[in-house]
């Protein structure tokens, strides 16, 4: 008996150390897993897809959204709406006829500054003027009615072909647009017909 117990007395050392190391392996996982699931988790509140949602100021269509997807997170510090596919944004008259739209493959609406910002391919057009606005980052502030840029932009319109280097400032409307840094092509228009006779 005296020897069987010295032989497993030689084991006992081995068994204290796995004993040791599977606990510790046991805590580290339990941490890990009590990490997880204490760690804020960074998934919408709301998430819609295919969506069209209107918006209107005393009772008059004011603009239309159209957007493949739509991710929203309210319980953020700063509450936020994301497009990731994208959206396209149409404007009216106050005759209820679309006048101008923008369009991008990346959307966030920041909802306490009433601020958009678009991201890639960014496109705002106004067909009744024949104006087109291109740029791959644009912000749009609803409360001061703006749209703004600092990134390289292309505008097109009955007067040319303009360059902003380092952006530009409009009306949503594209009206009284400024570029920064700006260049271009001014088309010359012969408005004199004469008579030769």
């Amino acid at each position: 008996m005296l020897a069987a117990l010295k032989t497993y007395a030689k084991f006992i050392p081995v068994l204290v150390l796995l004993t040791l190391l599977a606990i510790t392996v046991s805590c580290s996982n339990d941490i890990e897993t009590v990490k997880a699931l204490t760690e804020e988790q960074n998934y919408p509140d709301q998430s819609g897809y295919n969506i069209e949602s209107t918006y209107t100021d005393s009772g008059r269509l004011q603009g239309k959204i159209t957007a493949p997807e739509v991710q929203k997170y309210s319980r953020k510090e700063d509450p936020y709406t994301e497009f990731p596919k994208g959206l396209k944004v149409m404007f009216y008259d106050s005759l209820g006829r679309p006048y101008a739209y923008i369009q991008a493959r990346y959307a966030i609406f920041y909802e306490s500054k009433q601020l958009w910002e678009a991201r890639h391919e960014v496109i705002t057009e106004n067909p009744q003027k024949g104006e087109k606005l291109e740029t791959e980052q644009m912000f749009w502030d609803q409360k001061s009615r703006r749209i703004y840029s600092d990134k390289f932009t292309r505008l097109t319109n009955a007067d040319g072909d303009f360059i902003g280097e380092g952006g530009f400032e409009a009306l949503q409307d594209l009206s009284r647009w400024k570029l920064k840094g700006s260049s271009g092509t001014v088309n010359v228009r012969d408005d004199l017909n004469q008579n030769t006779e």
